[in-house]
């Protein structure tokens, strides 16, 4: 048995700075007025995977291992903590399920602290709350890179395979993904399980549980994601979009009292939450990950009250009796006094002969460190030159053999912040190639290159890619939102003096009324962060227009 310290995860995978903190006698007996200290037997189970709500343990002596698949052939030890040290990691606090199960390596003794209490005394103990947190957000990262979690079985090319793997790496759930037309292992384990690669995809649950092909909602509610049900009655403010701006709105509304609910169709964090550093955000000098800042987010609006819903798509907006119904796509509807729509934009597609068929296994639009275990040691390709497609490149270039960064504009400064081109031009495994475009995708089943051309000479070569990412270009994602909200010449929604609109008068005559900053063309519905016309496609610009919003909502239901 490995000794208190040791654990299977390489440098490469994270950065351990604080993942295994050991708690102070101070911190210890903080905690040991929540909870019971008890007694522990070698072999003792402390929790399994699969189990929800559990207790959170601290070490007061011995060791306790943390291992995944106990109790089966591919057991193996994750990590073994010893005293002062505690167990758990994110799915704790958020009441997802738990990847792995713990067991007490040798007699000892352990301190256990109900869930409940444990969060009460995060949100009055600010240190205390942020070491725990900031271990468990590294200690999800050493999972998801350790490959530890829910194990998605498919082939490649199965649009249904890739959308699991995306909702896991959008979840930022720990996942492993086992190829049929790569791994070797694969087949051998449905022949296991009775199932054909035909009845692929499935999804295998804490080393027992099967789904077939699951839909994301049932994902999700098999892991104990947060999906609440429906408020019966009108809630005070409904929050579509769970990116940055979103976030921001839930956690000032549900601060102040008001009746908060989050929806969102695919995951919390939105685009922002797929990026592997933002450097430039106030407040976090070394930078802080798109995970990491949702997460924190999240469990902040958690704190107050508020209500996430996901996945849950919104396809339709109506509007009467002083409140707005939003459906969706399960067919049910949530009623609000104020919406502050939140639903960010997608990135546009490239208009290159034969991409839907590499979009099947080839073709991303995120960078999350899911995309980075596929291609790792392969020559990439990334289109695009603005923030993101720089956040790519720096974070790509870490795992990728090559990676050219193919770019229309002829400086990469015209879209791009500073800090990122530094940085890409110090990477030796990066060509920059300017002024380009992409003309066409080679391959048979998947991608083997692109060819580029050059804007000013015409001039045309082949780089070689296995995987492609998009990162061009914004849609906003409005299509929901029917005829009743005013829209801009590309689909941004209008807010302020943009969607002032003609109220008709008592006596026939047109009069104007002026919105609120953030409102849009219907009274109490508010526009907040990339979808908003006109708003600055920043991540701090994006949480301070969802902080206003909340003001502004409030205001204009007591003006109603």
């Amino acid at each position: 048995m490995p000794t208190d310290g040791q654990h299977l995860a390489s440098p490469e995978t994270a950065d351990f700075n604080g993942a295994y903190p050991r708690l102070s006698d101070t911190q210890i007996a903080a905690l040991a007025a929540l909870g019971r200290p008890r007694d522990v037997q070698p072999h003792e189970i402390l929790f399994r995977e699969g189990d929800r709500n559990c207790d959170f343990f601290v070490v007061l002596a011995g060791n306790v291992a943390i291992l995944e698949g106990h109790g089966t052939p591919e057991e193996r030890i994750i990590a073994v903590h010893g005293r002062g040290r505690f167990l758990g990691e994110l799915s704790l606090l958020t009441g997802e399920t738990m990847f792995y199960s713990a067991m007490a390596a040798s007699p000892g003794e352990v301190l256990a602290v109900p869930v409940d209490r444990l969060r009460e005394l995060v949100a009055r103990d600010p240190a205390l709350g942020d070491l725990i947190l900031r271990a468990y957000l590294i200690r999800r990262s050493i999972l998801i890179g350790l490959g530890v979690g829910l194990r998605i079985v498919g082939s490649r090319y199965s649009p249904d395979a890739r959308r699991l793997r995306d909702f896991a790496a959008r979840n930022r759930l720990p996942s492993r993904w086992l190829d049929l037309e790569k791994d070797p292992g694969a087949e051998a384990l449905l022949s296991q399980l009775g199932v054909t690669p035909a009845d692929t995809p499935i999804v295998i649950l804490h080393g027992r549980q099967l789904l077939r092909n699951p839909s994301n909602a049932e994902l999700a509610a098999a892991l104990g994601l947060p999906a609440p049900s429906m408020p019966r009655t009108v809630c005070d403010l409904l929050v579509v979009g769970a990116g940055p701006a979103g976030l921001s709105a839930a956690v000032y509304g549900a601060s102040e009292g008001m009746d908060t609910v989050i929806l969102d169709g695919t995951a919390t964090g939105g685009q922002a939450g797929t990026s592997s550093r933002i450097e430039n955000y106030l407040g976090f000098p070394s930078g802080i990950s798109g995970a990491e800042l949702a997460e924190r987010a999240v469990l902040q609006a958690l704190k107050f009250g508020a209500r996430f819903v996901v996945p849950a798509e919104a396809v339709s907006i109506g509007y009467g009796d002083g409140h707005s119904e939003v459906r969706l796509e399960d067919g049910s509807s949530v009623s609000a006094r104020s919406v502050v729509i939140a639903t960010g934009v997608r990135y546009r597609r490239l208009d290159v002969p034969r991409l839907e068929h590499f979009e099947k296994a080839s073709v991303y639009y995120a960078a999350s460190q899911a995309e980075a275990q596929l291609c790792r040691d392969d020559p990439v390709a990334i289109v695009g030159g603005g923030n993101s497609a720089g956040q790519a490149t720096v974070f790509l270039a870490r795992h990728a053999a090559r990676l050219a960064l193919i770019v229309r504009e002829k400086d990469l400064g015209e879209c791009m912040s500073r800090y990122l081109i530094d940085q890409i031009e110090r990477l030796p495994n990066v060509e920059i190639m300017l002024g380009t475009e992409v003309r066409q995708l080679l391959g048979d089943q998947a991608l083997e290159a692109v060819v580029v051309e050059d804007g000013q000479t015409g001039s045309r070569r082949t780089v070689e890619a296995r995987a492609l990412f998009v990162f061009i270009g914004a849609a906003p994602c409005t299509g929901w939102l029917g005829a009743l909200i005013d829209l801009d010449d590309h689909g941004f929604v209008k807010t302020g003096i943009d969607a002032e609109r003609a109220v008709a008068g008592g006596s026939g005559s047109e009069t104007y009324a002026r919105r609120a900053a953030l409102e849009t063309s219907q009274p109490g519905i508010f526009a907040v962060g990339d979808v908003r016309s006109g708003s600055v496609k920043r991540v701090a610009s994006a949480v301070g227009e969802g902080a206003m919003a909340i003001r502004l909502a409030f205001e204009s239901m007591n003006s109603r």
